[in-house]
């Protein structure tokens, strides 16, 4: 739109004819007919003079004006040249804080399925543990690997019979050899103990497994989203500044 379709509208939504808006601005109504024709150009008193009359701001009456009719045949006027000024500051900061926002959903979506990825909220790994029985008090950990070991000297020494050995291994074999099998989604080094009724276990780490767990498959979907919402961002942007350069 140029200055003086923008000048006839506003004059008409304001139910003013050429003689009346002519009279009350103080100018000659050829050249109101000028102007509003774009056969003529304001100075920068007669269009403060105009915006006096019109009972209007700078900023309001120029947003529907052409940019190119701004850079051009208005920028002359001061109050054309900081409308401008501002349109662009605006528009750069407008812009700044879109990628400001783009780039923070893209750090905070690869941070997130790096999380993920790194098990750093939900364990991605499953440390299996297991142990051969109770360890009684007195006894050495390493019971359960030397009994018959021990059971064979005390024979041999004659500390105990044949039978007497037989019978105390089948009932280490039913009663004291009870091995369990754990799992923990963290580890718990490669020994640990826990206090049991009449002893203690000792667990060894037998085996350790990779696992996704469901939170971390939730949250790297969630990355995903965010990080791809930055690059929707940037189009969004974009396609406002087209759309609004079109509008001009």
């Amino acid at each position: 739109m140029n200055f003086g379709e923008r000048l006839k509208q506003i004059r008409t939504d304001k139910g003013l004819t050429q003689p009346q808006f002519a009279q009350l601005a103080g100018i000659e109504q050829s050249y109101l007919s000028k102007l509003e024709n774009d056969k003529s150009v304001p100075s920068a008193e007669m269009f403060s003079t105009i915006l006096s009359a019109l009972e209007m701001d700078a900023a309001v009456f120029l947003q529907d004006v052409d940019k190119d009719v701004l850079a051009t045949t208005l920028r002359h006027i001061p109050a054309v040249s900081q409308f401008t000024a501002g349109q662009v500051a605006a528009q750069v900061h407008h812009t700044k804080r879109w990628l400001f926002g783009s780039a923070a959903a893209w750090i905070l979506g690869f941070a997130m399925m790096l999380a993920a990825n790194d098990g750093i909220f939900f364990p991605n790994k499953l440390y299996k543990y297991s142990s051969p029985g109770v360890i009684q008090a007195g006894e050495a950990e390493n019971i359960f690997t030397t009994w018959r070991e021990i059971l064979m000297q005390q024979m041999v020494a004659k500390l105990i019979t044949h039978e007497e050995m037989a019978k105390q291994s089948a009932e280490f074999l039913t009663k004291r050899k009870q091995p369990l099998t754990v799992e923990w989604p963290a580890s718990r080094g490669t020994v640990y103990y826990e206090p049991v009724e009449n002893g203690r276990r000792r667990f060894d780490l037998v085996d350790t497994k990779y696992v996704q767990a469901a939170g971390n498959r939730i949250l790297q979907y969630l990355g995903a989203i965010v990080l791809v919402s930055g690059f929707i961002g940037l189009f969004i942007e974009w396609r406002l500044r087209r759309l609004k350069s079109k509008q001009r």
